[in-house]
């Protein structure tokens, strides 16, 4: 018999009752995926991840007591392996640097389809990032205003990644799951995630998303 793909986890965090209940019914008909609890704000997500450990978190950012963005943050900070996927109706510049700056790993807008919506979360469970094309444009926009270094020039310093490191931050930046850069290096997933955490201490950041955003600002990828 096949294997059976592990079911995950979701919490779905939105201050309007309505949307939660329309997209638990829509996740739940997705293979996999189960809906395991609700918040209606940042501080109930807090009470709800501790008492779920669910594998992804839905945040929304507009919302009473503690927004999205202050809850993502304060989740990374107690859970650091938590993956959460900002699912909002804003697009505003302001609000996509300070979720990804949070820590989040996907940053979608809720018009997305169920389809989209299910393939980030998959994603994101993986180990990947996945950010809405007209928000990656966004980000992209914003590094072209960043001076570069000079092309061709090595990183400096002590802190500096090693050639391995940066050739699995280039994978990341494709896109590729730890288990796809696993595949494409002959290496074991195991050891992509020690790479990873090695890359994050020396760059100062929580997360794979934050990694690949500093490694190109400073024109290392």
């Amino acid at each position: 018999m096949p294997e059976e793909t592990p079911t995950i986890h979701l919490l779905l965090v939105d201050d309007q009752p309505i949307l939660r209940q329309g997209l638990r019914l829509l996740l739940q008909m997705e293979p996999g995926l189960h809906v395991a609890g609700e918040a209606g704000n940042g501080q109930e997500a807090l009470q709800a991840y501790e008492r779920l450990l669910p594998d992804v978190v839905l945040m929304d950012i507009r919302m009473p007591v503690l927004d999205g963005v202050a809850a993502t943050q304060q989740m990374r900070q107690r859970w650091p392996d938590c993956k959460i996927i900002i699912l909002t109706t804003f697009d505003d510049d302001a609000y996509v640097f300070e979720g990804l700056r949070a820590g989040a790993l996907g940053y979608l807008l809720k018009d997305v389809s169920t389809q989209e919506l299910a393939t980030a979360i998959r994603t994101v469970n993986e180990g990947g990032a996945l950010i809405e094309p007209s928000i990656a444009r966004k980000v992209l926009a914003e590094f072209s205003r960043l001076p570069a270094a000079p092309r061709g020039e090595a990183p400096g310093g002590p802190e500096a990644p090693t050639e391995r490191e940066l050739e699995i931050l280039r994978l990341a930046a494709q896109g590729l799951t730890n288990r796809q850069i696993a595949g494409e290096l002959y290496l074991a997933e195991g050891t992509v995630k020690n790479y990873f955490s090695a890359v994050f201490q020396k760059l100062g950041v929580q997360d794979r998303t934050q990694a690949v955003l500093a490694a190109q600002q400073r024109g290392w990828i």
